[in-house]
């Protein structure tokens, strides 16, 4: 689903992202893991192209995107929920989920019953502002906002950062099953080790901005967490 070789990006005079190549599996559910600072939303926003990368290669089904604008990553099928979610705050949740519908191929006008049978919350709170959700409801804004386009390949920035436990444990639930269900890849950040545990299938972990191990979430040792992870 995505290869990425040789990767290299700068902020100014700071070099971020090392040599990275990380590949992420179609059908897996892949965490990428790492202390603060290390480049982990560095390396998302440079595969969705919000942040300038100077050489390597982005490959995203065979088609090397790191050059392509941010606006043209979406139709091919690639969905993003951002790290502090973005969602239009002064917009209702009705607003906010229809951002995605002419990006969708069928050209649908409606939002789609399934996004409510993820989340129901946002069937309830339509006409409310975005703005006005708490914390785990905007989140689920902002996943359900994603899914509207019908992404192959879906991309999360700490999606259970802040949120409440119940909320972490539908989130999870949610991505097990269209990943189960619909064959849904997804790439995520995750600082939460029960969480990347219970819904992951691979991991990779970055530090320096290098990427330094990968594997099966089998795999992901005590010895690894301590010393890659542990602050």
């Amino acid at each position: 689903m995505l290869n990425i070789k040789a990767l290299n990006q700068f902020y100014g005079g700071s070099h971020t992202l090392w040599d990275v190549d990380m590949t992420v599996s179609t059908g897996s559910i892949t965490c990428l893991m790492g202390r603060n600072g290390m480049g982990k939303t560095t390396l998302l926003r440079s595969i969705m192209g919000l942040t300038k990368t100077q050489s390597g290669t982005i490959e995203y089904e065979g088609q090397d995107i790191r050059t392509l604008a941010p606006e043209r990553r979406a139709p091919l099928g690639v969905g993003y929920v951002p790290q502090g979610r973005e969602i239009f705050s002064q917009l209702t949740v009705e607003e906010n989920l229809r951002t995605g519908l002419p990006i969708r191929k069928d050209k649908a006008k409606n939002i789609p019953e399934h996004i409510f049978e993820m989340f129901p919350v946002l069937k309830q709170m339509l006409k409310r502002r975005g703005g006005d959700l708490s914390g785990g409801q905007q989140q689920q804004l902002a996943i359900g906002r994603a899914l509207i386009i019908e992404p192959r390949f879906l991309i999360l920035d700490e999606p259970t950062e802040g949120i409440q436990p119940n909320i972490v444990h539908e989130i999870g639930e949610v991505l097990q099953k269209l990943n189960r269900e619909q064959g849904l890849t997804i790439l995520l950040v995750e600082q939460k080790l029960p969480f990347a545990r219970r819904v992951a299938s691979e991991f990779r972990i970055i530090d320096k901005g290098r990427l330094v191990v990968g594997g099966k979430i089998n795999e992901l040792s005590d010895e690894l967490v301590k010393h890659h992870l542990t602050v």
